[in-house]
């Protein structure tokens, strides 16, 4: 066999010999300047496509006559969305509520004649007694929620021949009632469309059911979930209830996605199973948990107060339009109803035949938790993945491990110098991570310099692309590329002992070794956090397992070697695509949804107006956005370093930063359009504070980040606005808001105003008479009081004793009830705690009391206002929200003593 001569070029190249001899031909690393941007292209249009299929596709809507009889028709239940958002705002105790209740009372009874000869369909209209409810946590902890004169409505579908049919039940709940600020179509006409269309397609089903079906269509949810919490207490088929389903909207349409379910397994597990469009991710429950976000559902009641496992729904689109004027029918998507609909029914007529539905009520209170609860995401919104948390530590236990150990090897077969890269490279991680968050950050601290809002991407949440997503990539690529050079200058020491090389040959060399240990440090970054949300027992430590595995996997089958012998290569463009496949499409999406939500949120974030920086709400949008791109790009952003792209890269990142910031600036793009207002509050407060004469004002305030300037100025109402001007002292504090006293003495009457006086008995007590007013806030020193109980009209609604929790001091005492509620109150002292608190100066400055009534009354100067108002702004409703008609009052910790 003849051999074959090496071409010319090969043979002039001395360098070229030995790398072809050490099996790297090629060892000086090609231009991939192309491969790159492609890399970079292929990422945003992946991602966004995957985002799509998942959040964005929804079902066709189907007709009655496409739906039959026993399918679900999203044209059938619009007819309950117009039908209940027409009706306007309809809060407790308002004429509205009413008509809403009427309403859906007469479509029960429709369904009840038109339901199969062989089931049984109850309807029932339940008013509630007086009662009071104390969470435990989330958003009403320290808080005692009480209510009265509720009015619910009930549907109870079962089999007329199945003995042991009502003994078990599945319980469907959402509300009737909004806050006073919105009709209402998302939170929440659309989930109690859904369930009248539900109750109808199962009555028609239901003949062959072992279990029955109870629908709970309650009222009081946005008085504090008080509505849930009347029937599971009151109601005698509490009993019954082994399962609970809770449908909710955080914003108006989209997909409806579980984000809370268990403790108990059983229920996700079975959704999962025959769900036709599963959709959700254990990080929203997660995040639920934690506090980040600042709700609390009906589902919370079910869990901690009856001990039930179940699942909780939510729309999450257009979470900006959330309690404002803005959560209109008009921006309910098609499909949206159908996407839920399907899911839910699916799953009932399963949960219904089933004979063995859990039964955990015994998990109340704080023991709520399962240890093997369910870890659950669905993929592109078709298919769920479900799995206990008893494997699924073991199986991260098992990768972790043979990490570990792969790690270890290789780092004994490098030896010293190996130790140092490794360390390098998890410098490198800290280095992206602090330069993108920087980057980002200093965006944040720059808009309210240039814009006449702190959130000027607020109506327009692309922008975010451009104002942090760009820089935080920035940071990253600086991060890494210092530890890059820190990198190369390891492997030069190292490669510096071959002197058979050519030092051309040596820097390329160099340059790939720490290349690769850039790439290599993404996996560590994923092991590190894998370890430490299986020690937690995080259930989001899944998206760990799936950005280790898969790049971990691609890098060991096309690049790794163990023998230190042979030398670097660069990195295949095959392996970025291999390894980052499963991890975009299994978690893009939930990162660029959970951004989008955060920045919706903006439009409520400051629960307490004036009472965070300004720039806070930024701040924490693009930290978040930075700490995704910084985990996710760890990859990529590895194969820029030693490319011809890098300054171009770098140039279109500057460049895209640069506009968005000039878009900002110029105005071009306004903060707040009338379909993403600003949240903001017009109340007429009247301050009766004892031993002052009565003090009569407007205010203005916003819960949105920013100054009210631009609206004061517009309103032209005589306003000034500053942070000493606290508005209120219960429920909320306005530390900055605008505030005018041309309306003193215009429009209440002075028996309106709510008295709060000493009982001249035995007992120390303080009377409370609320005249006409179903709506109050009542804030308790328990630094100055040890105990205490509250009546209304003889009936104890808080009993003495009992560990009665307080955030800052304060234990807050909730009321909203219907046109029967009682209103007079009698609250009963126990004064005993002596202190430091209780010295004269400090007493003076924190009373005993403080009470806050609202009224459901516009006065002529708070309508002015109102009609003056910025297209820019909607009113914003929360549980405690303020009408537009306040009385204030307090007594002084001394009055007692």
């Amino acid at each position: 066999m003849r051999k074959r001569h090496p071409k010319p070029s090969n043979v002039s190249d001395p360098s070229s010999v030995v790398a072809k001899e050490s099996g790297n031909v090629g060892a000086i690393s090609p231009r991939r300047s192309g491969i790159v941007w492609l890399a970079l292209c292929l990422l945003a249009y992946s991602t966004w496509t995957v985002y799509n299929y998942q959040h964005v596709i929804l079902p066709p809507p189907l007709s009655s006559e496409q739906a039959g009889k026993r399918g679900f028709s999203e044209v059938e239940a619009m007819k309950h969305v117009e039908e209940l958002t027409q009706l306007g705002p309809h809060p407790v105790s308002s004429d509205g509520l009413d008509d809403a209740v009427q309403y859906v009372f007469e479509m029960a009874e429709k369904i009840k004649k038109t339901a199969h000869w062989e089931v049984d369909v109850d309807v029932e209209l339940f008013q509630a007694k007086t009662g009071a409810n104390r969470m435990v946590s989330g958003l009403f902890k320290g808080k005692t929620l009480a209510y009265s004169d509720l009015g619910h409505i009930i549907i109870r579908i079962l089999p007329k021949y199945e003995s042991d049919a009502g003994e078990n039940a599945i319980l469907v709940s959402s509300h009737i009632d909004t806050v006073f600020s919105t009709g209402g179509a998302g939170d929440c006409s659309s989930c109690v469309a859904v369930m009248l269309e539900l109750a109808r397609s199962l009555s028609q089903w239901a003949h062959g059911f072992k279990n029955s079906v109870i629908f709970l269509f309650n009222t009081g949810e946005e008085e504090g979930l008080s509505g849930a919490h009347s029937f599971i207490t009151q109601h005698p088929l509490n009993s019954t209830i082994r399962l609970a389903l809770d449908l909710e909207a955080m914003g108006v349409g989209g997909k409806s996605a579980i984000f809370q379910a268990g403790p108990d397994p059983w229920a996700i597990e079975n959704f999962a199973s025959v769900a036709k469009y599963p959709s959700g991710q254990i990080i929203g429950q997660d995040l639920f948990a934690s506090g980040v976000i600042k709700s609390s559902t009906d589902f919370q009641v079910y869990q901690e107060v009856s001990g039930l496992s179940g699942l909780d729904f939510a729309y999450a689109d257009n979470t900006a339009v959330y309690h404002t004027k803005n959560d209109k029918i008009e921006l309910l998507k098609p499909g949206s109803l159908q996407h839920l609909g399907e899911n839910v029914l699916a799953f009932l007529i399963r949960a219904a035949s089933s004979s063995n539905l859990p039964n955990n009520k015994e998990l109340q209170g704080e023991e709520k938790s399962n240890p093997d609860s369910a870890i659950y995401f669905d993929i592109l919104g078709k298919y769920m993945v479900v799995y206990r948390q008893s494997f699924g530590t073991m199986l991260h236990n098992s990768v972790i491990m043979q990490s570990l150990l792969i790690l270890v090897t290789s780092l004994f077969m490098g030896g010293y110098s190996a130790v140092i890269s490794l360390l390098l490279s998890c410098l490198s991680i800290i280095f992206a991570l602090i330069f993108s968050v920087a980057f980002s950050v200093s965006v944040a601290f720059i808009l309210p310099l240039i814009s006449s809002s702190p959130v000027p991407f607020a109506s327009h949440p692309w922008l975010a692309v451009g104002l942090f997503v760009s820089p935080s990539i920035l940071g990253s690529i600086t991060g890494q590329h210092l530890t890059f050079l820190l990198l190369q200058k390891n492997a030069s020491r190292v490669y510096s002992k071959r002197k058979q090389l050519s030092p051309v040959v040596r820097a390329d060399l160099a340059k790939l070794d720490a290349e690769r240990w850039l790439f290599k440090a993404g996996s560590i970054q994923w092991l590190v956090l894998l370890a430490l949300g299986t020690y937690y027992k995080i259930g989001s430590a899944y998206l760990a397992l799936v950005w280790l595995v898969p790049p971990a996997f691609a890098y060991g089958l096309l690049e790794a070697t163990l023998t230190p012998a042979r030398l670097p290569r660069p990195l295949k463009f095959v392996t970025l695509l291999f390894g980052l496949a499963v991890p975009v499409l299994v978690s893009s999406a939930s990162f660029i949804r959970l951004a989008g939500t955060m920045i919706g949120m903006l439009i409520r974030f400051d629960r307490n107006p004036g009472g965070t920086p300004e720039w806070l709400g930024s701040v924490m949008v693009a930290v978040i956005i930075a700490t995704f791109v910084t985990l996710t790009m760890v990859y990529l952003l590895s194969y820029v370093h030693h490319s011809g792209a890098k300054r171009s890269v770098v140039a279109m990142l500057c460049i895209i930063t640069g506009l968005s910031l000039a878009l900002v600036s110029s105005g071009t793009i306004p903060a707040f359009t009338e379909d993403t207002a600003r949240a903001v509050n017009v109340v007429h407060v009247v301050d009766t504070t004892k031993g002052q004469d009565p003090i009569s004002y407007v205010s203005l305030f916003s819960y949105t980040p920013g100054n009210l300037n631009m609206e004061a100025e517009k309103i032209g109402e005589g306003f000034t606005c500053g942070k000493e001007r606290n508005t209120d002292f219960v429920g909320f504090e306005a530390t900055y808001s605008c505030v005018t006293e041309e309306g003193a003495g215009v429009g209440w009457d002075e028996g309106n105003i709510p008295t709060m006086r000493v009982l001249d008995d035995d007992a120390s007590g303080v009377s409370i008479d609320t005249r006409g007013s179903s709506r109050w806030v009542l804030a308790i020193n328990m630094e100055e009081i040890e105990d205490f109980t509250l009546e209304a009209e003889d009936e104890v609604l808080v009993p003495r004793g009992g560990k009665k929790a307080s955030v800052d001091g304060w234990h807050t005492v909730q009321f909203a009830g219907g046109r029967k509620a009682p209103r007079r109150f009698v609250l009963r002292v126990l004064k005993g705690r002596k202190g430091e608190e209780s010295e004269p100066e400090k007493r003076k400055k924190r009373p005993l009391l403080k009470l806050r009534t609202d009224f459901n009354r516009a006065t002529p100067k708070v309508e002015d206002v109102l009609r003056k108002l910025p297209p820019w702004c909607s009113l914003f409703g929360k549980s405690t929200s303020p009408y537009t008609l306040a009385f204030l009052a307090s007594l002084p910790a001394g009055i007692l003593g």
